[in-house]
C-alpha cells in the first residue's frame, strides 16, 4: 500500500422547504449510494469558491456558501485512499434546480431533493448527514474516520 496525502473535498448541505439536495455520482444504476453534492478542491481557490464551482458543474446551480457544518473522513485501507469532506450549509443564490440539467463531466447521474423521512429508505453517506442537515446547531460536527463503502 502506497501512502498518499488525504484528498480534500467540499460538499453542500442545501435544505429547501425541509428537503435535502442529494446526488448519485455513479453512471446509470451502478450504485444506489446518495451523497451531498460537491467534489475535490482545486489549489488556488478558496473552499467556498471550490464549492460554488462544483455545485455549478454537478447541478447547474448558483449557491451562497454558509458556515461549516460537518467534517467527515473515510479511507480504503487496501489502496491507501483517504478523503476528508468539509460540508458547508448553502442556499440558492439564483434560480432553483434547473430541469434537464446534465453534468458536463458525467459524474452526477441523478440529483433530487429528499424529504427527511425518505432518507431512512435510501443508502446515504455519511451516516450523520441527515441529522446534521436538519439540525439547528451552529457548531461543526466531526465524524470519525470510517472505511469507504462500495
Amino acid at each position: 500500500m502506497k501512502h498518499r496525502s488525504p484528498r480534500l473535498a467540499v460538499r453542500a448541505i442545501l435544505v429547501q422547504e425541509q428537503r435535502l439536495l442529494l446526488v448519485n455520482a455513479y453512471p446509470g444504476t451502478r450504485s444506489d449510494l446518495w451523497c451531498a453534492p460537491g467534489g475535490g478542491v482545486e489549489p488556488g481557490l478558496s473552499l467556498p469558491d471550490n464549492l460554488r464551482r462544483e455545485l455549478h458543474e454537478e447541478c447547474g446551480i448558483e449557491v451562497a456558501v454558509g458556515p461549516l457544518a460537518l467534517v467527515n473522513e473515510f479511507h480504503d485501507p487496501k489502496s491507501g485512499f483517504h478523503q476528508v469532506d468539509l460540508f458547508f450549509r448553502c442556499s440558492f443564490a439564483g434560480a432553483g434546480l434547473p430541469t434537464g440539467w446534465r453534468d458536463p463531466e458525467g459524474v452526477v447521474s441523478r440529483r433530487r431533493f429528499f424529504e427527511r423521512q425518505e432518507l431512512a429508505g435510501i443508502r446515504l453517506k455519511p451516516d450523520s448527514l441527515a441529522a446534521i442537515a436538519f439540525s439547528e446547531g451552529t457548531a461543526a460536527h466531526y465524524d470519525p474516520l470510517e472505511e469507504i463503502v462500495p
